[in-house]
């Protein structure tokens, strides 16, 4: 597995964001360190390749897109606020992602999601 394509994070955060709509997972691997963590509201996913495989082959929606609204790239870490949309470009739910970067890799993600138009 290759090193990232970039050191910066505003560019690694929308590099997973492009290799997750793009289904092109050896990429969004390549992206995420080892022990790479997301917390999200409905669940918790310890490692890259227990991530990868639910991003992959578990998902119950793979047909969408994440429109990116603002990313916010100072501190430790990178924010990002966006929404995910259908195929037919209908929002199904606004997001911010908070995620961690160790060694030039995303090490954690931390997702907040508004559901049912909240």
């Amino acid at each position: 597995m290759t090193a990232p394509e970039t050191d910066d994070p505003a560019r690694l955060a929308r590099a997973y964001y492009d290799a997750l709509d793009a289904g092109e997972y050896d990429r969004l691997a390549a992206l995420l360190d080892p022990e790479f963590v997301q917390r999200r509201p409905d669940r918790t996913f310890e490692g890259r390749d227990r991530f990868v495989a639910f991003m992959r082959d578990e998902r119950p929606m793979t047909d969408t897109t994440h429109a990116v609204d603002a990313v916010y790239p100072e501190g430790p870490g990178v924010a990002v606020r966006g929404r995910l949309l259908d195929a037919d470009g209908d929002e199904v739910f606004g997001f911010v992602d908070v995620f961690s970067i160790a060694d030039g890799r995303l090490a954690a993600l931390e997702t907040y999601a508004a559901a049912d138009g909240e």
